[in-house]
Order: structure tokens, then C-alpha cells, then sequence
């Protein structure tokens, strides 16, 4: 029998995680993020229409400070179905006020004008036929404030720069949080490659956090060497918007420009059993950048998990903003899966 996870000795990655490579220059300024729960606000956007009628009831929630696992418990204790029968798009922060939709099946018995839960609203009450299912939602809205001494002094040049954001994008990294405290997650997963038994819900995160790891250590190196925002011949592309790719086998004006024009993006390998390491300098890249993790490589190849692509670069939509005297209030929207992180990394240090 595999031992337990803490049974498994592994070969920790040192220190926290890495500082991987910024696009746009060194922070402007170092920022808190969060100090209290309306300085991080989310709204989920799903992008489709309501059946009307159906099994399922769905909530339109707003938690402040809540988890979104919890909150998906609770409205399962509340109409007395399992939590796994509860659907929701996507996990939002916690230390944060969000808006999200939640998916309940409602056999007619439960009271929604009845239910409490400490931090928790529900604001709205739909019908539909199907279960509301992960990553099933267009986008996110967000409204997050930098708070910083520095934010009259450096208006100049947070200006500029957020305007160069707003025209190029920026590198499409996968957020700390994917990676737990301190790379907490990426010693799980090192626990399970060696062997370990993990329940469901551990194992989703420990293949998660390696493979977002190995893909920001090949968006950095793209960074570094300047090749993030361009498309190389032999590469996989991204329709911007979508998950949609085609293999670009030679690059011309044609595909230049809408690279240019944030149409299109050059991706990375998401890893996993036949991962499709592109041909030429792609490939070369890809295998330099993730020569040291062969560990997780393997690990993912082991177990099967299916191989994809994700965009290098993350296009901001609707960025706006305004100054306090201590803070920089930032408003955007962003695709699902898409780590609001990536947009604050770029001019502060959090």
C-alpha cells in the first residue's frame, strides 16, 4: 500500500516561489492588496441566458470574507442536497466582496428567503435546467485597490505605464494562490508523483500547482527573452477570446499584425501525457525552461492527466483608474482563468 502523503520525503523547492520575470519594468511602488474586503471586489460575468424553468435553482450570491467552498456547503445544508450536488463557475477569493452564481437543485422545499449564513447574501433567484458548471462563466469584473503611501507621487508614471498595459496586455501567469503558501501546493504534488494517496479534492490541487508552475517558468523565460507577446514560427496559437488554437507554421505581416492588434497569441504547454512540445526555437524554449522539473513532468505523464495550451498573454479589458492619496483604485475585466495578479504584479510589488 502507497504511504500517506506525510510519510513521502521529497525534494522541496527552495525558498518561496520564484519572481518570474515582469514584462513592463520593475514595480513602481510596493502595495497592499486586501486590507479589508472592499478593497477587492469581484463580479463574475456568466455570458449566457437562464432556461426559466428546470431542477435547478440559481442563487446570485454575494460573500464577503467567505470561502467559496463553504458557501457551496452551506446552501447544500440549507436545501438538503449534497455538496457535490451544489454547481458554482469558478473559486473566488476569500479575503474579498464577490458576486457569483451558485447552481442548487431545488426539489421545491427549499425557503432561499429563509437562508443565513454569516458574510453570505443571496440577491437573486433564477431557474434553469442544467447545472452550473466549472469555468462555465465568460469573464470577471474586477475592482481592486493598491493602497501605498506613493500613490500622488508616482501618478505620473503608474499612468503610463497602466497605459501601456491597456495597449500590450501582459504575461498570462498563473497567481499565487494556485501554488498554496510558500509552494505549499508543489510539495503536494511532489508527495503524490513519489506515490502518496491524496483524496479528490488534494489531488485536483497538487496537479494544478505543477502544472501552472512549469507553465510560468516557460512564460518567464518567453518574457526575458522578449518572445511573449510575439508569435514564433512553429508555434501554437490563441484565438484571443477563445480556446482556439492553430499552428502557425510560418509567421508573415499578416499574423504580425494581429499579434500587434491583441487578435491573437503565441501559447504555452500546459503539461501533461503527450504533451506537444512545438518544433524549432518553440521547443527548444519550452525544454531549456522546464530542464530542472522533470519531476513534474513525469509525475503529470504518469498519471495521465490530458495535455493543452494556454495563452502567454493576457489581454485587459476595460482598464481603468483613479487615484486617492493612498491608493490606486484599479478597475478591468478579465477572461475565466485569468489571475487578477498578473495585471497588479505589473506595476506594484504586492
Amino acid at each position: 500500500m502507497p504511504p500517506a502523503a506525510a510519510e513521502i520525503p521529497l525534494p522541496a523547492i527552495p525558498g518561496a516561489l520564484p519572481d518570474w520575470a515582469r514584462a513592463h519594468g520593475l514595480p513602481l511602488f510596493a502595495a497592499s492588496i486586501r486590507d479589508t474586503p472592499a478593497d477587492f471586489q469581484v463580479v463574475e460575468n456568466l455570458g449566457f441566458e437562464f432556461s426559466g424553468s428546470g431542477e435547478h435553482d440559481y442563487l446570485w450570491v454575494e460573500k464577503t470574507a467567505a470561502n467559496t467552498d463553504w458557501v457551496a456547503r452551506q446552501l447544500a445544508r440549507h436545501a438538503d442536497v449534497r455538496p457535490a450536488d451544489v454547481g458554482y463557475a469558478g473559486m473566488k477569493d476569500r479575503h474579498a466582496i464577490t458576486r457569483q452564481w451558485f447552481s442548487v437543485p431545488n426539489r421545491g422545499d427549499a425557503d432561499w428567503a429563509a437562508f443565513t449564513a454569516e458574510g453570505v447574501a443571496i440577491l437573486d433567484v433564477r431557474r434553469h435546467h442544467r447545472k452550473l458548471r466549472r469555468g462555465a462563466h465568460d469573464d470577471n469584473t474586477f475592482r481592486i485597490a493598491l493602497r501605498t503611501p506613493q500613490a500622488a507621487a508616482k501618478r505620473g508614471a503608474a499612468e503610463e505605464r497602466l497605459g501601456l498595459m491597456a495597449v500590450r496586455g501582459v504575461p498570462n501567469y498563473f497567481g499565487p494562490q494556485r501554488f498554496g503558501r510558500d509552494g505549499a501546493n508543489l510539495d503536494l504534488a511532489r508527495r503524490l508523483f513519489a506515490g502518496a494517496r491524496l483524496k479528490r479534492d488534494k489531488r485536483s490541487i497538487a496537479i494544478s500547482a505543477a502544472r501552472s508552475f512549469l507553465f510560468n517558468e516557460i512564460l518567464a523565460l518567453r518574457v526575458a527573452d522578449g518572445s511573449w507577446e510575439r508569435i514564433l514560427p512553429g508555434e501554437l496559437v490563441n484565438l484571443d477570446g477563445s480556446g482556439s488554437v492553430f499552428r502557425a507554421e510560418s509567421v508573415d505581416a499578416t499574423l504580425e499584425r494581429r499579434a500587434a492588434d491583441l487578435d491573437i497569441h503565441p501559447t504555452a504547454t500546459l503539461w501533461g501525457l503527450r504533451s506537444e512540445i512545438s518544433p524549432g526555437v518553440v521547443g527548444s524554449l519550452e525544454r531549456d525552461a522546464t530542464l530542472d522539473q522533470e519531476d513534474l513532468k513525469t509525475g503529470l505523464e504518469r498519471l495521465k492527466v490530458k495535455a493543452g495550451h494556454r495563452p502567454l498573454r493576457l489581454r485587459i479589458a476595460d482598464l481603468s483608474w483613479e487615484f486617492e492619496d493612498d491608493a490606486l483604485w484599479l478597475d478591468f475585466r478579465l477572461p475565466s482563468g485569468a489571475f487578477a495578479t498578473s495585471v497588479l504584479r505589473e506595476i506594484a510589488a504586492l
